[in-house]
């Protein structure tokens, strides 16, 4: 499919000019101004400089991988809509991590997520099991993540798939290491633009193309492109209402709840209220831009009904749908193609910014800092070793990537190695905030047989033949004029044998015989992964902690959710947790009538000090690491007159914690 070299001269800049603007863009005063990163805190949470809209546009850019530019337009032409309700799940997931998971850690000042659970269950074990489930997931997902779109490019113009690869990790890793949280976000925001205007652009033309909106609608509904709402209840279905809704919930929570590049978008912002209008406000955000990608799906499918490229042989697998559409119908406008090929690459490099970053901080704060060797730091050398662990993590994401050609069949495993691992990670969190009685033992197990027990019905699965029929296509249309001059099918016997194995599953449907119920089971929809590995967990985990308390696992009663705390003190029978100050926290309700005022009071920890201005316009290091003086010595409140509290950290541990203004003394 791809062009004559000769024919490119406009792709090839516009494609160069375009990237050169998407990275050069975000880091010009970093590159050229006087501003300087000042602090850690300034790298992994860009405090203070980055806007509500920014921040916005990035997390509901976050949700949607480069997966939904490519794949579900594929999804929609070859599958139809079935796999377009797990936007139900997406839209149910933020208002619940609103009010539920961000409330709990925001006024703690951690810069990793999972240094929570560590002060939560004061388990390195627990910590470990969730931070190395989430760098086990993220490098495989980005390894992938770097080597689609270069499947496109070598397609489409020519580019090698190894230079894309070195290409993209090399400026991903300028860009982390220069830019920080703040760069990577502004990427987000350019890159959510151009998709937008792409986006739209193929949907146009697409409508002018199939003779109008209403006929787009009629040949998609008419040819069952567009089925709802559809309840099977059958478990083994690869996809339902059902099974999308409840699949892509957990998963959303386990995403956008537990998850540490997300965790540093919400801390970057100046109070819990503005992370919750933030949050809010993405629902219809995140709905308009995963239903353009749907949207293009349409209006490409009616555009070829009479005449599928795939079927015909001019594309070699389903997702090139889209880049072949763009070629053939939009190819008359200059550079387009190559903007085009230009935001799947950025795509790509926007996502693995976003998350190297936060991979490299993950990886410092709860396995490197740990290290006798590096601790006692100062904030500049934690910044430089970040900036050495964001460059390793770099390289090993760009050698998963060369092994993801080496396989088959890799993306889907991916998207079950995501649902194996976002049940027991969302289930610990559970346990954590929800649960009083959970303790570091109980978790463990429960995570540990969460995981357990779904790599078993994955590697089940991989025994039993789940392949799917795809829709029904029609080439009777077909033409040596249905497409463009500059298309022209392919040579499949030139094809490089590492091209013949993209990571791009196409199994060939294979009637069902009748299954044993051990088959049956081992055919249940990976949708359901999350659900069974987050119920799992919750109830071992309830379950063995209930078995083995133990005075040693008492914990401060604010790393329970609010409403849960209120509610288990008025049951009878002794706490699992301790309360500091009851009448300064505002947390126990049983307090006296002076409860309510301090609780008012109170409120003012939902503020980050961090924002306010100093009477010299400065503003101050939002992080300031506490350790305890003295060895067996009781967690205690630090307080003013205000009431402002600030919490040390519990005797043997240790963690970061967000300076209040008027406590630089006490620290």
């Amino acid at each position: 499919m791809a062009k004559d070299l000769s024919t490119l001269g406009w792709d090839y800049l516009m494609f160069v000019l375009f990237i050169a603007l998407t990275v050069f863009a975000p880091l010009w005063k970093r590159i050229f101004g006087k501003k300087k990163q000042r602090s850690k805190a300034d790298y992994v949470f860009a405090t203070g400089g980055v806007s509500i809209v920014a921040v916005m546009i990035s997390i509901a850019r976050g949700t949607l991988g480069v997966r939904s530019v490519l794949g579900y337009p594929s999804e929609l032409f070859y599958r139809g809509s079935s796999m377009w309700e797990i936007i139900y799940g997406m839209m149910s997931a933020y208002p619940i991590v609103c009010f539920m998971f961000v409330p709990v850690y925001f006024n703690l000042g951690i810069t990793s997520v999972y240094q929570y659970i560590d002060l939560r269950f004061k388990s390195r074990l627990v910590r470990c099991l969730a931070s190395a489930t989430y760098i086990v997931r993220q490098i495989c997902n980005l390894g992938i993540t770097v080597y689609t779109p270069s499947v496109a490019l070598a397609t489409v113009i020519g580019i090698p798939y190894w230079v894309s690869i070195v290409g993209m990790s090399a400026i991903c890793i300028f860009f982390t290491i220069l830019g920080g949280l703040k760069a990577a976000i502004n990427a987000d925001v350019i890159q959510t633009v151009t998709i937008l205007v792409v986006t739209v652009a193929v949907c146009i033309q697409g409508t002018i193309s199939s003779g109008g909106p209403k006929k787009v609608y009629q040949l998609n509904r008419d040819n069952g492109r567009l089925n709802f709402w559809n309840f099977t209840g059958d478990m083994t279905v690869r996809v339902d209402t059902l099974s999308a809704w409840l699949g892509q919930l957990f998963m959303s929570l386990s995403q956008i709840g537990c998850q540490q590049n997300f965790m540093q978008r919400y801390v970057s912002l100046k109070s819990l209220k503005e992370v919750r209008n933030v949050m809010l406000m993405n629902v219809p955000l995140v709905f308009l831009f995963f239903s353009l990608s749907w949207l293009s799906g349409m209006v490409i499918y009616s555009a070829y009904i009479n005449c599928d490229p795939y079927a015909e042989g001019y594309i070699k697998k389903p997702d090139e749908i889209l880049p072949f559409f763009v070629e053939d119908q939009l190819g008359f406008l200059p550079g387009f193609v190559g903007i085009f090929m230009a935001t799947l690459f950025n795509s790509a490099l926007c996502i693995m910014v976003s998350n190297l970053n936060s991979l490299a901080t993950v990886c410092w704060e709860d396995f490197v800092s740990q290290l006798p060797k590096f601790k006692g730091l100062s904030d500049k050398q934690q910044l430089r070793i970040i900036k050495l662990v964001t460059f390793i993590c770099g390289l090993i994401i760009m050698c998963v990537a060369f092994g993801v050609g080496l396989l088959s069949g890799v993306i889907e495993s991916s998207l079950q190695v995501f649902s194996a691992t976002s049940g027991p990670l969302l289930g610990c969190f559970l346990l954590a905030m929800m649960v009083p009685v959970a303790n570091w033992k109980g978790t463990s197990a429960g995570m540990i047989s969460a995981c357990a027990f779904v790599v078993w019905i994955i590697a089940g699965g991989m025994t039993v033949d789940k392949s799917t029929p795809q829709l029904p296509t029609s080439t009777d249309g077909c033409s040596n004029y249905t497409f463009s001059d500059s298309i022209a099918k392919p040579s499949y016997t030139e094809e490089s044998w590492l091209m013949s194995h993209t990571p791009v599953n196409n199994q060939t449907y294979v009637p069902p015989t009748q299954r044993t119920p051990l088959e049956t089971f081992y055919s249940i929809s990976f949708m359901y992964y999350s659900l069974i590995g987050t119920a799992l967990t919750v109830i071992i985990g309830t379950i063995i902690s209930l078995l083995t308390q133990h005075p040693d696992d008492e914990y401060d009663a604010k790393l329970l959710h609010p409403l849960i705390f209120r509610c288990y003190e008025r049951l009878s029978g002794p706490k699992p947790y301790y309360v500091k100050h009851e009448e300064e926290s505002g947390l126990n309700g049983r307090s006296s009538s002076n409860s309510s005022a301090t609780t008012t009071t109170c409120k003012e920890e939902k503020i980050n000090h961090a924002y306010e201005s100093t009477p010299d316009e400065k503003k101050v290091n939002p992080i300031a690491v506490v350790f305890t003086t003295a060895e067996g010595e009781r967690a205690q409140s630090i307080c003013d007159g205000s009431k402002i509290q600030l919490d040390t950290v519990p005797a043997g541990e240790s963690g970061v914690y967000r300076q209040l203004q008027g406590h630089k003394s006490a620290l």
